[in-house]
């Protein structure tokens, strides 16, 4: 029954949403658990609540115009997808890369209501961006982008309706010109957005959350089985903000990391990737923006041009790239190599039969609406922090953070518990979509 139920779910939402491939895989491995969860509670089949969840309340799409350093009028589209705000004002990053497309911010926007919901904070679920490319760009360019982007999003979001941050190629330079913008439009000072700079409102701990987030959980998962992540030989993709503070916090625990990427290959560093090779990368990615196989011309390492880690021997991934970057054949790799814990970093970066692949193996796999929610935890302590107007110590935010993805563990503990097995992928869909469907519920159809 269950399993007709899905398949009619799937095909009225593949015809509303024809071509959005990344956000039909999002909601099918959701609603793969949630239907029979919902057969099982009619009071949530009543209200329709799975098909009100999937469907966005609000979508804006407009044109950014802006001009480059040669004064021609280059245009590009904007998009803000404001999903659920049952729990709290909308939240989620903005994503700033070519392949930005209304399917993929519906796949991360319906994402992050789940995620939202895990950490405990009032938050709802929203996500943006554009198909604009900073890569190349001059500061310059960047900053006339960022403020028409922002000429036009301004009308619709604030600190009790919609609060953005940062992802895919909006870091801090990004970040500031939009606030920036912002405030000028609006004339006040606002926690309107997160991962801000210290000097204007920041979070300490921020750049760091996603990343340390995502250890925590691994390591609560591993503590189930008496074990630890000390001396564990992990392989992180990526080589951006999340992999780098997945690296120094997987390095603070005892771990060894040898692998990192980027678009265009990855390193192997047999000798694991220590503090001061790590501060090498952090200079080569956020400040000179050159390409990881300059890390193998440094140290002497191999470099597998075109190719991602996952055929790398180890005991624990961290894939913390993008989307859809473990395949089904990668996830068998993996197991036969013997890898026992997978956490991700990045949003569903796990193909759906990959993800089929681990759980069949009972691997600890630590989904990332459940593993990753560190980065949208500390955007929620930020939000607090800028409505007290004070600023919290790091030892304070670190313990809060730790102390989120404790509770995010223990929810998908108690929603994923099967024969012999914790399915947390099972967990956190159910234990994510609980808190949302009993706050609309409550608030009836609206």
């Amino acid at each position: 029954m269950s399993e007709q139920k899905l398949i009619a779910f799937m095909k009225n939402l593949k015809a509303k949403n024809p071509g959005e491939t990344e956000f039909h895989q999002a909601v099918e491995e959701v609603a793969a658990e949630i239907i029979p969860f919902i057969t099982a509670n009619p009071k949530y089949s009543e209200a329709k609540l799975l098909e009100r969840m999937v469907e966005p309340e609000r979508t804006i799409i407009f044109r950014v115009p802006w001009r480059d350093d040669r004064g021609e009028i280059q245009i590009n589209r904007g998009f803000r997808i404001q999903m659920n705000s049952a729990i709290g004002p909308y939240k989620g990053g903005l994503r700033f890369h070519p392949s930005v497309n209304l399917g993929i911010l519906k796949f991360l926007a319906f994402e992050q209501v789940l995620k939202n919901s895990l950490t405990t904070l009032p938050m709802g679920g929203g996500k943006g961006g554009s198909d604009f490319d900073p890569k190349g760009k001059s500061d310059n360019e960047v900053m006339s982008f960022c403020q028409s982007f922002m000429s036009e999003l301004f009308r619709y979001i604030g600190p009790d309706t919609d609060v953005p941050a940062g992802d895919i190629g909006v870091g801090a330079r990004e970040v500031g010109f939009l606030f920036g913008q912002y405030k000028k439009l609006r004339n006040e000072f606002t926690g309107v957005f997160t991962g801000k700079g210290r000097s204007f409102g920041g979070s300490l701990v921020r750049p760091e959350a996603t990343g340390y987030g995502n250890v925590f959980f691994a390591e609560e998962m591993l503590k189930t089985k008496g074990n630890s992540l000390k001396g564990k030989v992990c392989a992180v993709s990526g080589s951006g903000n999340v992999a780098q503070f997945t690296v120094e916090m997987l390095n603070k625990l005892g771990a060894k990391v040898v692998t990192l990427s980027d678009s265009n290959g990855f390193i192997f560093d047999k000798d694991g990737i220590n503090e001061e090779k790590l501060a090498w990368v952090m200079e080569l990615k956020n400040e000179k923006r050159g390409r990881i196989r300059k890390y193998a011309e440094k140290f002497g390492c191999e470099y597998s041009d075109g190719k991602r880690p996952w055929g790398v021997k180890c005991d624990a991934v961290f894939p913390s790239a993008t989307q859809n970057e473990i395949s089904k054949s990668d996830a068998e790799i993996l197991v036969k190599n013997g890898c026992s814990v997978v956490s991700e970093g990045a949003n569903m970066p796990t193909e759906s039969d990959g993800v089929k692949i681990f759980l069949k193996a009972k691997i600890l796999f630590g989904p990332s609406k459940a593993a990753n929610a560190g980065g949208v935890a500390v955007s929620g302590l930020e939000m607090s922090q800028n409505s007290l107007r004070l600023s919290w110590t790091r030892e304070e935010v670190l313990a809060k953070l730790q102390g989120i993805m404790q509770a995010i563990h223990a929810n998908c503990l108690a929603n994923g518990q099967e024969e012999n097995f914790v399915n947390y992928a099972k967990g956190a869909n159910i234990g994510g979509f609980i808190k949302v469907a009993d706050a609309m519920l409550a608030q009836g159809v609206v």
